[in-house]
């Protein structure tokens, strides 16, 4: 056999022999936890010995009160239980496991006999609670595999990842391509006192993405005040924004400092700005060029020392061409220009936005969700998003609520095939697939284009032009490499 013939079976094989399946297995598993958990049949256990050869930690319980002190141990440790339906439980038993099967640090496996299929009550249990059922005995290779992944899915439940750092920056979710090139022009614009805008498509995150760049600036402990142009009315627009003394006109019985003034020292925000009338613009271009603000009612200017921040769904180039944006004031405000992905373009980021979302709004089910349905994850990544991260976040928060299972599906999300416009074509649907399962590999393993390839089972080469054809990118390292390579 070929060195490249090697590889393309998966990478397990290096050229001279060194590495095995078992030892590359055993390096993947070490250090996780399975329970079983079983009344009895401590004997049974033998059957789960190759595991521990693997590098998993096997202990065995025999009640729920024993599962329960266990899981609650450590419930950032992701476990995988394993629990043997062929000792007799019966409805009581299973009742007394309820609060046990709904711990969020657990993957939970059924082990049944080949009869009990049928039982009313294992069936309600496995679809209820399990990640998977096998029935007993089954092939070493089988059980293996379920094992691992309802570890993985226990993993990814209580935030525990051992490849990865944390998904979560400064509130924006994602690992995608798109999301870490944001996050290296945010670093770079928080390093400047220049005026920055940001683009982007209505809820993709534009507000989290200004008050990034002022938590990495130098001005991260002064204000940060943020006001939607598009929001207030035209008539007070100005004086929301440069204040006025009292006896100003009537009605002032008070000095009001404008947000221009609130954020000296700190930064603005100026979201929407393409909503902002032109007499507002003429103001607002005076004070950029001056650095001072005059009060309606003042007696002179006063001073200001703030970073401007400005943000639009609209295309201000268009507007400026029509005459409904000031050009001066646009290349005023655009002097960095940052542009945010919209959500159909973040591939496996849609996961990790509807997972967060889930942990985030999961106290307000009462029943316990453990995750998405195949469906729900399917109809996730078909939609369009229109509505961008904030339909996502608010199609999953009525999810929770509404959901009558265990696992949210399409239904409970109300997406799916109706209203999603024309049906996929078959070569679309495997190019889908294949995405998904690129990012997916990709995302577990740091974005190194070798690993991905062994784990997906080809070559380096025929993932980095599989990448190509989809437009996608891995590090900038192996991509390079590849480029060199291919």
């Amino acid at each position: 056999m070929s060195n490249s013939t090697r590889r393309d079976l998966g990478g397990r094989y290096a050229a001279n022999g060194v590495t095995s399946p078992k030892l590359a297995a055993a390096r993947d598993f070490a250090g996780r936890e399975l329970l079983y958990l079983s009344p009895g049949g401590a004997g049974r256990m033998h059957a789960l010995a190759p595991l521990q050869t693997l590098g998993w930690t096997l202990r065995r319980v025999v009640d729920a009160r024993g599962a329960m002190r266990m899981l609650h141990a450590n419930l950032r440790l992701p476990h995988a239980v394993l629990i043997d339906l062929r000792e007799g439980f019966d409805a009581r038993d299973l009742d007394e496991l309820g609060p046990a099967l709904s711990v969020h640090n657990a993957g939970w496996i059924a082990g049944i006999a080949a009869d009990q299929v049928e039982d009313p009550i294992v069936r309600r249990l496995i679809r209820d609670y399990c990640y998977d059922y096998v029935t007993l005995p089954c092939p070493e290779t089988v059980l293996h595999t379920v094992i691992g992944h309802a570890y993985g899915m226990a993993a990814l439940a209580c935030g525990h990842n051992d490849d990865t750092g944390s998904n979560y920056v400064d509130g924006m979710v994602g690992e995608s391509e798109a999301m870490r090139s944001l996050c290296r022009v945010l670093n770079k614009a928080a390093s400047t006192d220049a005026p920055a805008f940001i683009a982007g498509e209505t809820g993709t995150g534009k507000e989290l993405a200004a008050m990034a760049i002022h938590r990495h600036s130098r001005r991260q402990r002064n204000p940060f005040v943020a006001i939607n142009c598009g929001a207030i009315p035209h008539n007070l627009i100005e004086s929301e924004l440069f204040g006025y003394e009292r006896g100003a006109f009537t009605g002032a019985q008070q000095r009001k400092l404008g947000r221009i003034e609130m954020a000296n020292g700190g930064t603005l925000f100026l979201d929407e700005i393409g909503d902002l009338p032109l007499e507002s613009q003429t103001s607002l271009l005076r004070f950029l060029e001056q650095g001072s603000i005059d009060r309606l009612g003042g007696q002179g200017p006063v001073k200001i020392d703030v970073r401007i921040v400005s943000a639009t769904h609209h295309d201000l180039e268009l507007a400026v061409a029509e005459g409904r944006f000031r050009s001066d004031l646009y290349h005023r405000l655009c002097v960095l220009r940052l542009q945010l992905p919209p959500l159909r373009e973040r591939g496996g980021d849609i996961d990790l936005l509807a997972d967060y979302a889930l942990q985030r709004y999961s106290q307000e089910n009462t029943r316990g969700l453990k995750g998405f349905s195949p469906c729900a994850r399917h109809a996730m990544h078909r939609h369009a998003w229109p509505g961008n991260v904030r339909e996502l976040i608010n199609r999953v928060r009525q999810a929770v609520v509404m959901a009558e299972g265990r696992y949210i599906t399409a239904a409970d999300l109300r997406i799916g095939a109706l209203g999603d416009g024309q049906p996929m074509t078959l070569e679309e649907a495997r190019d889908a697939a294949t995405r998904e399962a690129i990012e997916r590999a990709l995302h577990r393993n740091r974005r190194r284009l070798g690993e991905s390839a062994r784990e997906l089972g080809v070559s380096r080469v025929t993932l980095y032009r599989l990448m190509q054809k989809l437009g996608m990118r891995g590090s900038e390292e192996d991509v390079s490499e590849e480029a060199e390579t291919a």
